[in-house]
C-alpha cells in the first residue's frame, strides 16, 4: 500500500474511516443549513447574527477544556463516542423538528448552537486522541492526514447536497438527513475489534488534570503553534461567514452558498492528501501554511465575480488544511501518550474557542463593511501568526544559513526542546519534539 494510504493497512482504521465519512457528509450538510437559517430565515441577512451562533457553539470547547481533556484520557473513548455521537444525532432530530414545524426561533436556534457545542467539547478530544488508539506511533501522522481528507472530502459532498435539499424541500429536512448520518459513526465503533486497540498509556486520575496546562506550558513548541492556531481559527477560519456574505453579495441562493463550500473543500482535500505522504509533521510546515493561507485569503477578497472568488477558495482551503492538519499531528506525534487527551482537548478549544471572540467580531465587520473587508481581517490575522511562528524559528536557532548557498536558509530540525516536568508527573524525562520521530500517536470543526 503507498505511503499515503498505509493506515488503512490497519482493519480499526478502515472502519472508522468509512464512519467518520459518513458521519462527516451529514454534519457538513447540519452546518451549511443551520448558518443558512440564521442568515436567511431567522434573520434579514444579518452576518452578526451568525457570528453569535457561532461563538456559543465553539465557547463550550474552550471553556471546558481541562474537564474535556481529563475525560477523554480517563474514559474508554470507544464508549465515550458513541454517547456523544448518540446525542448529537438527537439535537439534529429536535433541529429538524423544530424548524418544519416552524417553531424555530432565533434564541431557541442560540440555545441549540450552545447544546451542539456542549457536546462536541466532548467528542473532539476523544475523536481526536482515539486515532493513537487504532494506529501505531509510526503511522499517527499518517492517520491524522487521512482524517483531515475524510473531513475534507465530505466538505465536498455535504455542503453541495445541503444546498440543493434545501432549495428543493427546505432546511428542516437537511437535519434530518443529517440525523441518519450520525449511524454510519455508531455503527463503525460497534465493528471495531476492541481486542487490536493500543494499550493505553496510565494516568492517576483527577490529581492530574492540569498537568496538560503544566505540559504544555514547558513546551515553546508547542505554545507557538497554539498561538497561530488561535489567531486563524479565531479570524480567519469563519468560512460559513464569508462564504454567506458573498455568495449574496454576488446574487446567489443557498446552492450558491453551498457550491462555495464544496470548492473549498477541493484545495482542504489536496492539502490532507499532501500532508498524508509526508513521514512526519513538521513545525515549519505549519508556519509556511499561514503565510500561503494569508495571501489567499488576501486574493480572493478582490476577486470581481462569484467563479472568480470560488476559485480562490481552493488555494485558501489547501493552505488552512496544510497548516492544521500538520499542527494536529505535530501535537499528536510529540506529545507524552498519558496526556495526549488532554493536551488535544487544550489544541480543540484553542482552535474553536477562538470562533467566540473572532466569530462575533468579523460577523460585525461584514455587516457594517461589507464581506471583503472581513476576509482581510482573517489575513491580517495569519500574517500576524506568520510572523510569531518565523521570529520563534529565528529566536530558536532553527533558522539558519545553509553552509552551501550565500542566500539560503535553512531550518535544523535536529535541536530539542526540553520538557521540566512538574512534580509527580510521569512526563519527568526530556523530550525531543523536533528530532526525527523513531520509526518503530486536528473536525468539527465543523
Amino acid at each position: 500500500m503507498s505511503a499515503m494510504f498505509r493506515s488503512f493497512s490497519v482493519f480499526n482504521y478502515r472502519v472508522w474511516f468509512i464512519g467518520a465519512l459518513v458521519s462527516n457528509i451529514g454534519a457538513w450538510m447540519q452546518a451549511t443549513a443551520q448558518n443558512w437559517v440564521v442568515l436567511t430565515e431567522l434573520t434579514d441577512n444579518d452576518a452578526a447574527a451568525m457570528g453569535v451562533t457561532m461563538a456559543l457553539q465553539f465557547a463550550p470547547p474552550l471553556l471546558l477544556v481541562g474537564v474535556t481533556g481529563w475525560v477523554a484520557d480517563r474514559f474508554d473513548r470507544r464508549r465515550l463516542l458513541m454517547v456523544t455521537q448518540g446525542l448529537l444525532m438527537l439535537l439534529a432530530i429536535a433541529l429538524g423538528v423544530m424548524i418544519l414545524t416552524g417553531l424555530m426561533t432565533l434564541p431557541i436556534m442560540y440555545g441549540f448552537a450552545l447544546a451542539l457545542g456542549v457536546v462536541t467539547a466532548f467528542d473532539n478530544p476523544a475523536r481526536q486522541a482515539f486515532v493513537s488508539d487504532v494506529v501505531t506511533r509510526e503511522n499517527a501522522s499518517n492517520a491524522v492526514a487521512l482524517n483531515a481528507a475524510s473531513f475534507n472530502g465530505a466538505r465536498m459532498i455535504g455542503p453541495a447536497v445541503a444546498g440543493v435539499v434545501i432549495v428543493a424541500v427546505g432546511t428542516g429536512w437537511v437535519f434530518l438527513l443529517n440525523a441518519v448520518t450520525f449511524f454510519g459513526m455508531i455503527v463503525a465503533l460497534l465493528l471495531i475489534r476492541t481486542h487490536e486497540l493500543l494499550p493505553r498509556a496510565s494516568t492517576s486520575g483527577a490529581s492530574r488534570l492540569a498537568d496538560g496546562f503544566r505540559y504544555v506550558g514547558r513546551r515553546p513548541d508547542l505554545i507557538v503553534i497554539f498561538a497561530m492556531v488561535f489567531l486563524v481559527g479565531a479570524f480567519g477560519m469563519n468560512f460559513p461567514i464569508f462564504a454567506s456574505t458573498m455568495a449574496l453579495e454576488f446574487g446567489q441562493n443557498a446552492d450558491g452558498f453551498g457550491l462555495l463550500s464544496s470548492i473549498l473543500a477541493i484545495g482542504s482535500l489536496a492539502g490532507a492528501l499532501l500532508a498524508a505522504r509526508r513521514d512526519r509533521a513538521r513545525l515549519r510546515v505549519v508556519v509556511g501554511g499561514t503565510l500561503l493561507f494569508a495571501a489567499a485569503a488576501g486574493v480572493s477578497s478582490l476577486m470581481p465575480n462569484y467563479w472568480a472568488y470560488a476559485a480562490t477558495l481552493m488555494f485558501t482551503g489547501f493552505a488552512v488544511v496544510t497548516m492544521l492538519t500538520t499542527a494536529n499531528g505535530y501535537v499528536q506525534t510529540t506529545t507524552d501518550p498519558a496526556l495526549r487527551g488532554r493536551v488535544l482537548a487544550l489544541y480543540m478549544a484553542i482552535l474553536m474557542g477562538g470562533t467566540p471572540i473572532g466569530a462575533p467580531i468579523v460577523g460585525w465587520v461584514a455587516s457594517e463593511f461589507g464581506p471583503r473587508m472581513a476576509i482581510l481581517v482573517g489575513a491580517v490575522a495569519a500574517l500576524v501568526a506568520f510572523a510569531i511562528g518565523s521570529i520563534w524559528l529565528l529566536a530558536s536557532g532553527r533558522l539558519r544559513r545553509a553552509e552551501s548557498g550565500r542566500f539560503r536558509l535553512t531550518i535544523d530540525e535536529t535541536l530539542p526542546i526540553r520538557v521540566v516536568a512538574p512534580t509527580g508527573a510521569d512526563f519527568s524525562e526530556p523530550v525531543a519534539t523536533t528530532a526525527p520521530i523513531p520509526v518503530s500517536p486536528r473536525p468539527r470543526t465543523s
